[in-house]
């Protein structure tokens, strides 16, 4: 088994299974006050400065989501509703052609709902960066304060996103600004913004946990009522073995530092020498250096995928599914990819348990492949 898509999910580690483990064994609500839900919010509160240690943010400015979607969302909606009820309201909604789904929908939903607010979309270069020109001269010409949404890194291609030219911008015009940090993490460092979003199963904590970093004094308006947790600005039982985990994930990545590029690297130059023709989509840009997101021409990627799969090769395609039905890349289509390239797109994204191995299986998988469709892979 070679697993190659920690950029979908990075395996547990045994630190933060086994500080989930504890965590089960407690038993006890941390909104609780006697010794089990004491030892409960102390475990969440561990967690809390462990993640702001990784994110370099206050602890306080910490609070904990059921992911990175729900992180993204809370962002969004809670500083458009938060700037309102403070009185200067937000107008300009500024996001880059390449973000995530969940700030797509969630912009998108903003527009539509929220009267007044313009969304622009900030177009990139055929590598994939962001330009960060036009988001200059966009927020010179129009009026009305601004939010921008610009990712650290993109999680198709891996390429490294401007954003603290993005920060300095933002400062300049009195605009706020949503780093989703989701997959950078671990790889790169935490930039500092407005709102930061974080997710730990992709640095090997667990599934169904997330976190939103808030700098200070930002405009924020909680989505959820109830129990008031979180200080209340989230409010639901926490999900206390997910964050213990998130916490144990968090302090090992700290620990270790960047991630390096030498099997991506590996992986792209032994792969050029197979198939000549390849494409890596954003090669000539600062990406990062686990993901390496190419093209084998000729060759679909569902066909790619399910070949590689059969011999225990895990990675993933740059094309989601929808109904049934298999669309190009929203990535690669705003970098002017061609469709019939788009179609070909797979990510190989390494992580922390990955090795030399798992090049070797995975190159000697796309050998076989592209030995048995030889007329395809010389289209």
């Amino acid at each position: 088994m070679a697993y190659l898509d920690h950029n979908a999910t990075s395996p547990l580690r045994a630190e933060a299974q086994e500080a989930a483990g504890r965590a089960f064994a407690i038993g006890g609500n941390a909104s609780s006050v006697h010794a089990r839900g004491r030892a409960a919010r102390a475990l969440i509160e561990e967690a809390r400065a462990k993640v702001a240690a990784l994110a370099q943010a206050p602890v306080q400015n910490v609070v904990f989501t059921g992911g990175g979607t729900e992180a993204n969302a809370l962002a969004l909606w809670g500083a458009v509703q938060g700037a309102a009820e403070a009185g200067a309201r937000i107008t300009r909604l500024f996001v880059s052609a390449i973000e995530h789904e969940s700030v797509l929908s969630n912009v998108a939903a903003l527009s539509e709902r929220v009267a007044g607010l313009r969304l622009e979309t900030i177009p990139v270069s055929p590598e994939g960066v962001a330009d960060i020109e036009v988001l200059r001269t966009a927020l010179r010409e129009g009026k009305g304060r601004a939010l921008i949404a610009l990712m650290a890194a993109n999680n198709e291609t891996g390429v490294v996103q401007p954003v603290v030219e993005a920060a300095v911008l933002a400062r300049e015009a009195g605009a706020l600004l949503l780093v989703d940090a989701v997959q950078g993490a671990g790889k790169i460092a935490v930039p500092e913004a407005d709102y930061v979003t974080l997710s730990a199963h992709k640095i090997g904590g667990p599934q169904g946990v997330g976190a939103l970093i808030l700098g200070a004094g930002v405009p924020f308006s909680p989505l959820m009522m109830g129990g008031g947790q979180e200080q209340g600005r989230r409010a639901g039982t926490e999900n206390l073995p997910g964050i213990a985990g998130f916490g144990a994930a968090s302090e090992i990545v700290a620990s270790e530092g960047s991630l390096s590029p030498v099997l991506r690297d590996r992986f792209e130059a032994k792969l050029k020498h197979i198939v000549p023709g390849m494409i890596v989509f954003g090669g000539k840009a600062m990406r990062l250096p686990n993901t390496s997101n190419f093209a084998l021409p000729g060759i679909p990627a569902e066909t790619a995928l399910m070949a590689l799969d059969l011999d225990g090769v895990m990675l993933s395609s740059g094309a989601a599914c929808s109904s049934g039905k298999v669309k190009p890349s929203h990535v690669l289509k705003a970098m002017g990819v061609t469709e019939d390239s788009a179609r070909c797109a797979l990510r190989a994204s390494f992580g922390w348990n990955s090795t030399e191995a798992d090049v070797e299986e995975a190159l000697a998988s796309i050998s076989n492949l592209l030995a048995r469709l030889p007329a395809r892979a010389a289209a």
